[in-house]
Formats: structure tokens, C-alpha cells, sequence
């Protein structure tokens, strides 16, 4: 084209962009037509369902199981799709036939990890890793031999795979939210005994609680998560869905019930942005996309999380340490030293040293306190090692903050009969 001619049709480059913000924004409010709304409420429903559920199993340390069963369905939906082939139901693409063959392969895969690790030397790990090998490498192989088939080629079963959220039809869409929501359900009705059987399955037993029939019910529960993910994350990456946000809603709580919530909100998220960027975007892997989005939210957690964030332990960290410099800056000024440079200067920013390096009023009465705080915590840890040693604020806070009074009176009263 010569030079100086424009295309009439061409648009300006922040007119385009506006308008694929314009689109994006319309697919994120639900107004980008019905298909594009219901895909994505059931997409957001699986993040949520899939979020609960991974919490417990994370909290049970299993959530490499959740790989193997993503693994061992692959064999099923190819039983699945050769079921339906021949009995002429879609073309074999009949996702309830798919979904009960994924969901038998997967349940034998579980049961399969068991049996090893009940009946073998092998460790948990090792019986994870075989099975999930060995039941993908058949899966593959079922699916080299569809696309041998008639129409087998035009199977779609690639999107079991990588998830194609985008290419999920209505029937689809209610059958991931139906099961969506029973898991949800399950695990907000179970929420009391999944928590026990986590944290102390000693007491579950000693309760007469039915601990084995609870742990099938939570792996029946995570069985059914990544049958129903798999046409929308994939089978490769739905354990990211499963464990990710549990693991980022993890640095922002230490309440069970504030995780729970917290990972059902990351994984919500993460459904919702990746299938309207699928959406927007139809060559992007829908798994891939939710996983990122995933992947995002946790590093978002790891850096700015109050509770376990690396901003926050960075700052408790130097809290910590400015505490402590001060303390033994205190602790010379008593002992008649002279504190090191770095400790002096937080005394004199304190206003426990004058402009000369020589104590002030105050200074001199904070290095009591400190000198009588220390003697304390020594006292406590000579008459009562076993508490002082489980103790983790030992002599880094103040021991009446930490200790009731009359134990402080008690140490103070032993202190002043070991001195006369």
C-alpha cells in the first residue's frame, strides 16, 4: 500500500482497545448474551466448589491425591466416549456418560493409591506417583485410538485436556453448576466434622464418629470436583484449582471457617476471570487462564497478606529486632555499658539518651523496668523451664503481659529471697 493511505476500515488503536474493554466489561456484568452469562456463573460455582472442598483435603495432607485422580480420570472419559459411540449418543460426546466414566476411573484410581500404600512397602508418594502414571498412559492410548475412529478426530476430547470453558454448552454448564453446588453444600453440612477429622482424628475415633465413612465422603467429594472440572480446567490443571486457593486464602487466616471462605472467594475469582478471558479471547486455554488467575491471586497473597505475607513478616521482623536492640540497649545502660552505635541511636530516638550519650530521667527508669523484666524471665525459666521453653514471647515481651500477676508477684517474691 502506498505510503500516506490509510485502510477506510482500519480503527485507531485506543478505539480498539476501548472497544475490547467495552466487551470485556460487558462479558464480566453478565450482559454478553445468556450462553456467555450461564458459562460463566458455572465456571465461577466449580472455582467455589472446587476452592471448599481443596481446603480440607489440603488441611488433610492429600492433595497430591487430587493429582492422581485428575490423572486417572483420563482413561474413563475415553470408556465414556466409546460408550456413547456405540450407543450412537452424540456422536460419543455425551458429557453425563463422560462424567460417570471419568468419575469410576477416578474412584478406581483412588482406591488403587490405597491398596498400594495398604498392602505395599511403597509410601503414599510413590503409590501416587504409579498410579497417576500408569492411568494416564492408558488414557492416552484410548484416546489415540478414538481419533482413529469415524468423527473421532472431531471428538473435542483435547478440551478434557486443557478445559474449553468457552465451548461449553447450556446442558454442560447446569450439569458443572448442579455439582458445583452439591459439594458446596456437602462440605458447609460436614463443615464440623471435616474440621475434627483434619486437625485430630484420634478424637473423631474417641467420639464414635464414623472417621473412615468421612473420608471416603471427602474424597467422594473431591472426586466429584474434578469430574465436573474437567471439561472447564482440564484434567492437567484442576488440582491447581483444588489446591491454589486454598494455599493463598491460607496466608490471610489461622480460623478454619475464614479460609474456607477466603479459598471459596480466590477460587470464585479465578473461575469467573479466566473463563471472561476465555471468553473474550476463544484461542486462550481456559485452564490455563483460570490458573494463572489463580497463580496471580496467590502471589498477591504471598506479598501482601497482614497475616503470613512477606510484607508483614518483614515488618514483624524488623519490629522484632528494633524491640530487641532496645532491650539490650536498656540492658547496658542498667549494667553501666555503653550501648553499640545502632542500639544508642534507637535509645536517643526513644528519648532514653540526650544528645550526649548520657541517659536521660526516663532512660534511666526504662532500664529498670528492663533490668527487673529480665531478671524476671530468668527466674521464671530457672523455677519453671518446661513453661518458660513452650513460652514463644519468652523475655521479648514485657512478663506482665504475658503472665497473670500473681505469678509475677510469686517470681518477684523467689527473686527477692534468692538475692538477700
Amino acid at each position: 500500500m502506498a505510503a500516506g493511505l490509510r485502510r477506510p476500515n482500519s480503527l485507531p488503536p485506543s478505539a480498539a482497545d476501548r472497544g475490547m474493554l467495552a466487551h470485556f466489561w460487558s462479558i464480566l456484568s453478565l450482559q454478553a448474551g445468556y450462553n456467555t452469562s450461564v458459562v460463566l456463573i458455572g465456571v465461577t460455582l466449580l472455582g467455589i466448589g472446587s476452592a471448599a472442598i481443596g481446603t480440607f483435603v489440603l488441611l488433610r495432607r492429600r492433595a497430591l491425591i487430587s493429582d492422581a485422580v485428575g490423572h486417572a480420570t483420563l482413561p474413563g472419559v475415553g470408556l465414556g466416549f466409546l460408550t456413547a459411540y456405540a450407543l450412537g449418543l452424540d456422536g460419543g460426546r455425551n458429557l453425563p456418560i463422560l462424567l460417570i466414566g471419568a468419575g469410576a476411573t477416578g474412584a478406581l484410581g483412588i482406591l488403587s493409591v490405597q491398596w498400594i500404600r495398604d498392602h505395599t512397602r511403597l509410601p503414599e508418594d510413590a503409590a501416587i506417583g504409579t498410579v497417576l502414571s500408569v492411568y494416564f498412559g492408558i488414557g492416552t492410548v484410548l484416546l489415540s485410538y478414538i481419533q482413529s475412529l469415524p468423527g473421532g478426530a472431531r471428538a473435542g476430547l483435547n478440551s478434557f485436556l486443557m478445559g474449553q470453558s468457552a465451548a461449553l454448552s447450556l446442558a454442560e454448564v447446569w450439569i458443572i453448576g448442579a455439582g458445583s453446588v452439591v459439594v458446596i453444600l456437602l462440605c458447609l453440612l460436614f463443615f464440623k466434622e471435616f474440621k475434627v477429622l483434619c486437625f485430630d482424628q484420634d478424637f473423631a475415633t474417641a467420639q464414635g464418629w464414623p472417621v473412615r465413612k468421612l473420608d471416603l465422603l471427602m474424597l467422594a467429594l473431591l472426586l466429584l470436583a474434578v469430574s465436573i472440572g474437567l471439561k472447564t480446567v482440564g484434567l492437567v490443571l484442576i488440582v491447581a484449582l483444588l489446591v491454589i486457593p486454598p494455599v493463598a486464602a491460607r496466608f490471610w487466616t489461622d480460623d478454619l471457617k475464614g479460609m474456607t471462605l477466603i479459598a471459596g472467594v480466590f477460587g470464585g475469582l479465578s473461575g469467573y476471570l479466566g473463563a471472561a478471558a476465555s471468553a473474550l479471547v476463544p484461542r486462550l486455554p481456559a485452564g490455563g487462564v483460570i490458573v494463572l488467575t489463580a497463580g496471580a491471586l496467590f502471589a498477591v497473597s504471598l506479598i501482601v497478606a497482614p497475616k503470613r505475607g512477606v510484607i508483614a513478616g518483614a515488618i514483624r521482623q524488623l519490629r522484632f529486632r528494633w524491640g530487641e536492640a532496645e532491650r539490650r540497649g536498656l540492658m547496658a545502660v542498667a549494667d553501666g555499658r555503653n550501648p553499640t552505635p545502632v542500639q544508642a541511636g534507637i535509645l536517643r530516638l526513644k528519648g532514653f539518651l540526650d544528645r550526649a550519650g548520657q541517659p536521660t530521667a526516663r532512660g534511666l527508669e526504662a532500664a529498670r523496668a528492663t533490668a527487673r523484666d529480665q531478671a524476671l524471665w530468668l527466674r521464671y525459666l530457672e523455677d519453671f523451664p518446661q513453661e518458660a521453653m513452650a513460652c514463644e514471647d519468652w523475655a521479648h515481651v514485657p512478663i506482665d503481659r504475658v503472665l497473670p500477676g500473681d505469678l509475677v508477684a510469686e517470681l518477684e517474691r523467689r527473686l527477692r529471697l534468692a538475692g538477700s
